[in-house]
């Protein structure tokens, strides 16, 4: 081992961030850029992996400029990132074909409710754990393979490569000598059987995918390359990836079976260790990989919402009512809990429990008297209403947590969380690091390279910040839920 440090890069759904750790998991400096999101048609989100490659390159450099490291200061890189968004791109040249389509874009919706209607579902959730959604990047990639000029033909002649993002990085990383990615980003794809641990013959064909487009495989903990660009200024190791909410599990330290976290970024994704279980959800939620260390799986239940931090941003950007993410706490304060404004915020359908692809976002119960700061305190419950869908689907499923533990960066609200905790009747337990998900990739470096010698001793070093405990009364808890309901119902699809 050598090295000081540790480097995570998180590319997140609207941001991408560097941070570099010391071997005590303490944060020695950090930068962060935000990135353009596409719009082109409604339903449809892309993003341009160039623009996020050079996040990537700027704020590596800028992390490491802050805390005057140079390449040989760097033990290993950890990568974690935005889920199920697809990349394709030219093995040759490492261009782009097309944009990247965003786990949120809604586009391949007909695609797959056309493959419910023939049967397909059950053999793709037996196989996958996950429902047959536009979320998952198996209907993406058959778009891209079918809308782009010649990119079907190019894939079954060996070139193109694809890969969700934590893919497309490490092979500019390595200037392209390695197409590889973990066993967490392999399981969000629905090309990868979870319980044998391969790419899927039958799903590949069903999806008419080629074998050849496909990383290989590894565990969450790998030496995958030694980094090169010119960011780093030399040679460094990756030595872990995850996707962004396995990352989190892991930085929360949630190692043990019932373990559960909440995560609130773009989305909201509550994920529960089931250990060496692959739970079968009879409420519609997703089994998943939850990480795969040294060859052993562990598996994790997870409900995923599509719209959470970034209803913040809609609030901010296209309505104009906050000036910032910050903001809205203060007036939630001041507000205190909407009874009569209900948001529903669906922009890119409702994911878990729900899977409705063509639900759109509703603000019901407004009146004349309706103001700003109600419909604003609304968007904020709105989140934690949408967290409550699933806890209780997990709850119906025999799995109830005993706490909740939150990262992300709506949980420095406090008042958000004192209201989670009593819409769930759940305390909510908030660490001193509320940046999970880097960490959780800077863990996994630090496991590859020795620094961290288990498991265990990374859950020795998590530290709780704060806890909220639930106080509302039973009476208005379940009006509150009343009202989420009947508004989740006027604007469901059918």
């Amino acid at each position: 081992m050598t090295g000081r440090f540790l480097l995570a890069i998180d590319a997140g759904t609207s941001s991408t961030r560097a941070v570099i750790y010391n071997h005590d998991a303490d944060v020695i400096a950090g930068a962060q850029q935000e990135f353009k999101q596409h719009y082109p048609q409604s339903g449809w989100v892309e993003h341009d992996a160039e623009e996020i490659w050079g996040a990537v390159q700027q704020v590596t450099a800028e992390a490491m400029r802050k805390a005057g490291a140079r390449a040989p200061d760097i033990t290993g890189i950890g990568i974690t990132n935005q889920r199920e968004t697809t990349v394709l791109w030219e093995r040759t040249s490492g261009r782009c074909i097309y944009n990247a389509i965003v786990w949120q874009d809604r586009r391949t919706a007909g695609y797959c409710e056309a493959m419910k209607a023939d049967g397909k579902e059950a053999k793709i959730t037996a196989r996958t754990g996950l429902r047959l959604d536009p979320y998952f990047s198996a209907s993406k990639i058959s778009w891209l393979l079918n809308n782009v000029a010649g990119a079907r033909e190019r894939a079954d002649a060996g070139e193109l490569a694809f890969g969700t993002i934590d893919t497309f990085i490490l092979w500019r990383l390595c200037n392209g000598r390695v197409h590889a990615t973990d066993a967490s980003n392999a399981s969000r794809t629905m090309l990868f059987n979870i319980h044998s641990q391969e790419w899927d013959d039958d799903l590949l064909a069903l999806f008419d995918v080629p074998r050849s487009l496909l990383p290989e495989v590894h565990d969450c903990a790998y030496h995958y390359a030694d980094a090169d660009c010119a960011a780093l200024g030399g040679s460094v190791p990756v030595l872990g990836i995850a996707g962004d909410q396995q990352a989190a599990l892991i930085g929360q330290a949630g190692f043990l079976k019932g373990m559960t976290k909440s995560t609130y970024g773009t989305g909201c994704f509550v994920l529960a260790n089931s250990a060496g279980e692959a739970l079968r959800s009879h409420n519609r939620l997703l089994t998943t990989i939850a990480s795969r260390l040294d060859g052993k799986v562990c598996y994790g239940l997870e409900g995923s919402v599509f719209v959470a931090g970034s209803a913040l941003q809609w609030l901010r950007d296209e309505l104009g009512l906050i000036s910032s993410a910050a903001e809205s706490e203060a007036i939630a304060h001041r507000t205190g809990v909407v009874n009569d404004v209900c948001v529903v915020p669906a922009f890119t359908g409702l994911g878990a429990p729900h899977w409705d692809p063509h639900a759109r976002g509703a603000i019901l119960g407004l009146s004349r008297g309706s103001s700003r700061e109600q419909i604003v305190t609304a968007t904020l419950q709105a989140v934690a209403l949408q967290t409550a869908d699933l806890i209780s689907a997990m709850a119906d499923d025999g799995f109830a947590p005993a706490v909740i533990r939150v990262d992300g960066g709506m949980v420095q609200n406090d008042w958000f969380l004192q209201f989670l905790a009593d819409i769930l009747k759940l305390p909510v337990e908030r660490p001193v690091n509320v940046e999970s998900t880097a960490l959780g990739a800077a863990y996994l470096a630090g496991l590859c390279a020795g620094v961290f010698g288990s498991t265990e001793a990374i859950a020795s070093m998590w530290k709780s910040g704060k806890m909220f405990a639930p106080a509302m009364g039973d009476e208005q808890r379940g009006s509150l839920l009343a009202a989420w309901n009947e508004a989740v119902s006027r604007v469901k699809s059918a």
